[in-house]
């Protein structure tokens, strides 16, 4: 019995979160017709996109690497090895660059969102803003929503870029494999498609994970201890819920 009372409220709390963040979704949608806070959403488009570059770019680099390196040993065995360069085009712009980027900026980025509304939550300041007659929604989340929407898909064109060249760089310096035919059969079989549906995935991951973000940190409660438990429920759930909305993307896209 305490297993299905454990479940039972799992799933209560489940639906409760759900609820809370689709009313969080429309209550942003609707502070976007107040005044726009443009220099606090260039301040967190500095903060997401621009800091974030650096980890983007050594993670891409490496994804782009390593794709090369395990492609090889089973294109080698068909004598396909001049189809490299496509194989990790497509994979990176339709799947990897998007995903592994939006679990970067969930790590980076919503972490910080979650922990430094939820300390806000705790000690009041934003109660302090609601007495001053400002907007907490227009003032806090819908900065850092657009800013994160806005900024997921350039730094997922800069992971396309870089890991590219990474998979170039081991692919012709360490496999010698023939550099004409690799980024002729890119510039052959690639098709737009590959590279706007991680784009479109992107700018929906940016969407989710700042929301939940912004989420579990407005709905902080229990002091210190409370903007630690937020913290980590916001990187949890924004992880998994990037995996489940790319696998839903990626069937509806295709």
């Amino acid at each position: 019995m305490e297993f299905v009372a454990i479940i039972g409220r799992f799933v209560i709390d489940f639906i409760a979160d759900l609820g809370g963040m689709l009313i969080l979704l429309f209550q942003f949608l609707k502070s976007l017709l107040e005044k726009p806070r443009v220099h606090l959403t260039f301040e967190q488009m500095y903060f997401i996109g621009v800091k974030s570059t650096l980890i983007v770019f050594l993670t891409s680099m490496f994804v782009g690497m390593v794709e090369v390196l395990q492609i090889y040993h089973g294109f080698h065995k068909f004598g396909a090895e001049n189809m490299i360069g496509y194989t990790v085009a497509v994979s990176l712009g339709r799947e990897l660059a998007p995903v592994l980027t939006a679990l970067m900026i969930v790590a980076r980025n919503i972490s910080a969102i979650a922990a430094e509304i939820g300390t806000m939550r705790v000690t009041q300041q934003i109660d302090a803003l609601e007495v001053m007659a400002v907007n907490p929604i227009n003032f806090l989340v819908a900065p850092r929503i657009v800013a994160t929407v806005v900024m997921l898909p350039a730094l997922v064109v800069l992971a396309n870029a870089v890991g590219n060249i990474g998979g170039y760089v081991v692919g012709v310096g360490v496999l010698h494999l023939n550099p004409v035919a690799y980024i002729k059969n890119i510039q052959i079989y690639i098709e737009t498609p590959d590279l706007t549906y991680g784009l479109i995935k992107a700018a929906v991951f940016g969407l989710i994970i700042s929301l939940i973000g912004c989420y579990m940190g407005m709905t902080t409660k229990g002091g210190s201890k409370g903007v630690g438990v937020s913290t980590t429920k916001a990187v949890v759930a924004a992880s998994v819920s990037v995996l489940v909305a790319d696998y839903f993307l990626t069937a509806f896209l295709f």
